[in-house]
C-alpha cells in the first residue's frame, strides 16, 4: 500500500483506524488458534484444558483416587479435619505439642 499520495487528513484516519483494526484481527487469530489446538487435543485423545493445565503446573494430571475419608477431627472444632495423609495440620500439631494425642481426635 503506497501511502504517500495520501493527505494528512486521509493519514490521520488511517492512524485512527489502525489500531481498532489490529486488535480485532488479534482477537479473530486468538479464536482460530483455539479451536486448531482444540481439535488437535481432541484428535490425540485430550481436552485443550488438561493440555493446559499440565503445561501450568509442569505435571501430569493423575487420576482422581476418590475423596479420602476423615480420620482425625478436632473436638471441639467440628470443621477441623484430617484424613491422617500428607503433612499434620497446623491444629493437629498445635494438639500434640500440649500433650494431646492422635488416638483422641480420631474418629
Amino acid at each position: 500500500m503506497d501511502i504517500s499520495n495520501l493527505s494528512l487528513v486521509e493519514l490521520k484516519e488511517l492512524e485512527r483506524k489502525i489500531p481498532k483494526e489490529i486488535r480485532r484481527r488479534e482477537v479473530d487469530e486468538r479464536v482460530k488458534v483455539r479451536r486448531e489446538l482444540e481439535a488437535l487435543a481432541q484428535a490425540r485423545g485430550f481436552s485443550l484444558n488438561d493440555v493446559v493445565a499440565e503445561a501450568r503446573t509442569g505435571r501430569v494430571r493423575s487420576v482422581s483416587r476418590g475423596v479420602v475419608s476423615i480420620k482425625y477431627r478436632h473436638p471441639q472444632q467440628a470443621d477441623l479435619a484430617w484424613s491422617g495423609r500428607g503433612r499434620k495440620p497446623r491444629w493437629v500439631e498445635a494438639w500434640l505439642a500440649n500433650g494431646g494425642s492422635l488416638d483422641q481426635l480420631a474418629v
